[in-house]
Formats: structure tokens, sequence, C-alpha cells
């Protein structure tokens, strides 16, 4: 079966309308999925087979006032248990580093839990580095219900 990766744009939430079930964290909003796809600084890219969404990367691009280039924060990588330790979030992080470049974003960033085998696995191959173990994220709870 050929996979195909794709950067979805503006008009794509459609694609979204078919997703293995163990991709994202929770259910498709597709309100949720058209605003993120209209706002030009949020990506997402997708893992298709025939016309199922099997993976996905999204990030962010921004500027900041003290860098000279935007960079990339990659927000979540989700694989489809099926299609897992094939090479297929390499493949979607490879086409998400593409689209950064596209904007002359000098940087994509990531946090994990150390826990996290997969994640860690995965952005330490892309990487070709081990992660520093000095970085903290602390999560501020800003009282909207979830």
């Amino acid at each position: 079966m050929t996979i195909v990766i794709k950067s979805l744009g503006r008009n794509d939430a459609d694609i979204l309308q078919n997703v293995d079930p163990d991709v994202f964290d929770d259910p498709i909003d597709l309100s949720r999925a058209d605003e993120f796809l209209a706002d030009p600084r949020h990506h997402l890219v997708v893992a298709l087979a025939t016309d199922r969404v099997i993976g996905f990367v999204s990030a962010v691009h921004y500027v900041h006032p003290d860098k000279p280039h935007p960079e990339l924060w990659i927000n979540e990588v989700g694989v489809a248990e099926t299609y897992r330790r094939q090479g297929l979030g390499k493949r979607l992080l490879q086409s998400m580093f593409d689209v950064a470049r596209e904007l002359g974003c000098a940087e994509a960033w990531v946090l994990t839990d150390r826990e996290n085998t997969a994640a860690m696995n995965l952005y330490s191959a892309v990487a070709n580095a081990e992660a520093p173990s000095d970085h903290v994220m602390f999560t501020f709870n800003l009282g909207v219900s979830q």
C-alpha cells in the first residue's frame, strides 16, 4: 500500500473526516480543524493510506523580537498503531521541516517527556543526538474548562 504525505492547506479540512481512531488524542472537531487550517501560522502534515489519515505532525511557526529567523514548534506527532516503527514518523517530521524551510525557519523544536519512549526514540533518531537532560517544562492551568 502506498502512503502519501500531504501538507494540508486552508481548504483541506475534509481530509480529516476519515482518521484512524488512534492517530489523534481526541476525535476531530471539523470547526476547529477549519480554524486551525485557516491560520497561516498553523501547519498540519498528514500521512494518508488511500483516503484515511494514519499519521500527522502539527506545528506552529512564530517570530520572536530578538531572533533573525522564524522558528517552528512541533506540537504533536501521531501515528496509527499498525503503522508505527516503519519510519512514518520520520517521514512526517521531514515533510514538516520542508514546510518550515520554505517559511524561512532556521530551527524547529519539540518537547516531550523522557518517559515517552516512542517520542524519545523518534526525536533522537531524527536529530541524530540524545536530548539534553536539563530541560524542564511547566504546564499552567488557565482555568478554561476542557
